[in-house]
């Protein structure tokens, strides 16, 4: 693991000596987030968050960074984990510490025993309102009200079992509400909403239009690109790129891989999401035949072990693996250490296998690649994300008597300012309704 800095008690983070880097960096991303900048303002005139906890898992990034301050501006007492241990950008966690004061606990590269204390120092810090990107401060936080303490990861444990009953139902009891950043974490929470287990409302950010028509699209699509690409410096053009996965993210990844010039297959489970993978001119196949005719291979499913052991038994030489879903269980990883050989750092984020007498070539150890060899979503996207987020935070806030123990999503006029103040700051003017077409379309009454 990278050595550590322990710069305060309040904090854990690489080297303090990285905060000028960070706070230029951070910077150039503000100037993309106009729409997180309007909210800053307004959240530094109103304070809506004045006397909140709140710890975020969350990656921590320069487009992160801008949201941790707009949410300081609004009053919040921030602490900040990340969501993934390759993500986290050095350089922004030492700016947001020394220039901001806010509580940061990330390294990247940190190992498994660190990154799971970090989530116990976000947890630590008695939030109010806890914010995710995944579901595992909310994960951990459920393990603790459902006494089930043998689920929890050492370091957490460790810290619980050192808490009073009391404490530990204060712990829980004291958090009014929770977001959502991505599908993974809402599919984990609906589960728990379905179980009846859910100690506490959630606002599902990942819903909103304004994040998953463009932020999993349009976001993904890109970063998934350029992480393939600085990490490999391969030619996408000319080669069979297979996308496993036609959600929202997939569909970005494949127009993206497409317009570089990749002859793109698409693997599916969902019916309906295969036949809009061949509408829209991709070749759509089990895994088990694209395994035999695939270059690249991208996972955005949301699942686990999409690329199995047998795929991998049948892969060209030299096939590249990689996955762009949330968390690294997508490719079977503990299958191949036991069947291949390796592995072989071949490039920072390149491990070379051999199986069966060829080589696999897997990168960033099956984490998303997007953030472990690149930087993430372009700000300009995440503007949109992020103002769902502290808009989010906001209406726990103000909500915190009426939500009920379930998954909510963003109110649909909110998601829809989002979209006119992004519109607004790109330039972009639209037609509004005239009063005879506001009529007709609540009409009944007008026909052929």
């Amino acid at each position: 693991m990278t050595t550590t800095t322990r710069t305060a008690p309040a904090s854990d983070i690489k080297d303090l000596n990285l905060a000028a880097e960070g706070r230029r960096r951070t910077e150039w991303s503000e100037r993309s987030m106009p729409v997180l900048r309007q909210l800053r303002e307004r959240f530094a005139r109103e304070r809506p968050l004045a006397g909140r906890r709140l710890s975020a898992c969350l990656h921590v990034t320069t487009e992160t960074a801008n949201l941790a301050v707009a949410l300081q501006a609004g009053g919040a007492d921030v602490a900040l984990c990340a969501s993934n241990p390759l993500s986290t950008q050095d350089d922004v966690a030492a700016h947001l510490v020394r220039d901001h004061g806010i509580k940061v606990f990330a390294i990247k590269g940190e190992d498994h025993a660190t990154y799971y204390d970090h989530l116990r120092a976000a947890l630590a810090h008695r939030p109010d309102i806890t914010m995710d990107d995944g579901a595992d401060l909310v994960g951990a936080l459920h393990m603790i009200a459902l006494n089930r303490l043998d689920d929890l990861a050492p370091p957490v444990r460790q810290w619980v079992e050192t808490l009073a009953a009391a404490e530990r139902k204060a712990l829980v009891s004291g958090v009014i509400g929770s977001t959502e950043e991505t599908t993974t974490g809402v599919i984990r929470l609906k589960a728990m909403a379905r179980d009846g287990v859910l100690q506490f409302p959630v606002i599902a950010v990942n819903d909103s239009d304004t994040k998953h028509l463009f932020d999993n699209r349009y976001g993904t699509g890109q970063s998934t690109l350029d992480g393939i690409l600085r990490a490999t410096n391969l030619l996408i053009a000319g080669s069979t790129v297979v996308v496993a996965g036609y959600g929202w993210c997939g569909r970005g990844f494949a127009l993206r891989a497409r317009g570089a010039g990749a002859n793109v297959v698409v693997t599916e489970i969902d019916p309906l999401k295969a036949l809009e993978a061949q509408m829209d001119g991709y070749r759509v196949v089990p895994m088990a035949e694209a395994a035999r005719i695939g270059d690249m291979f991208v996972t955005l499913t949301g699942n686990v072990n999409v690329i199995r052991l047998d795929h991998m038994r049948v892969m060209k030489d030299g096939a590249v693996v990689a996955n762009s879903g949330h968390f690294n269980v997508e490719i079977d990883l503990e299958s191949l250490k036991q069947a291949g050989q390796g592995p072989t750092r071949v490039r920072e984020f390149v491990d070379e296998w051999r199986l069966d007498g060829k080589r696999i070539f897997v990168l960033a150890d099956g984490r998303l690649i997007n953030l472990a060899a690149a930087e993430g979503h372009p700000a300009s996207v995440m503007d949109m994300s992020f103002a769902n987020q502290a808009l989010a935070a906001e209406l726990v806030v103000q909500q915190a008597q009426r939500l009920t123990k379930d998954v909510h999503r963003i109110p649909r006029e909110l998601d829809a300012e989002i979209a006119r103040l992004k519109l607004q700051a790109m330039g972009v003017t639209i037609d509004t309704l005239t009063p005879e077409q506001k009529k007709y379309l609540v009409s009944w009454e007008m026909g052929t």
